[in-house]
């Protein structure tokens, strides 16, 4: 029992850093794959707290499907954090 409870909150510790870092982060992409991330302890949380389907549903939609469409999303879209004033005015 005592290993269910530090298994539980381990993998809330872990969504909660995931989450921070996913907040704190410049780069798209990285907080893309922090969501993800999240989404996948979550889906694990899920199944530990005996709701399977929960975390089935969760596995398929919030961790495959929403990071691929914003990782397309991201990579199809230009970036301009490298660019200065001076660039843009050349």
């Amino acid at each position: 029992m005592i290993i269910y409870l530090i298994l539980l909150f381990f993998l809330l510790a872990l969504m909660i850093a995931a989450a921070i870092y996913s907040v704190v982060q410049k780069d798209l992409l990285y907080a893309v794959i922090g969501t993800g991330v999240i989404s996948l302890v979550l889906s694990v949380l899920f199944y530990l707290l005996q709701a399977p389907d929960v975390a089935l549903t969760e596995a398929a939609i919030g961790v495959a499907l929403t990071t691929i469409i914003f990782i397309i999303t991201i990579r199809n879209t230009t970036r301009h954090e490298g660019e200065s004033k001076n660039d843009k005015a050349k």
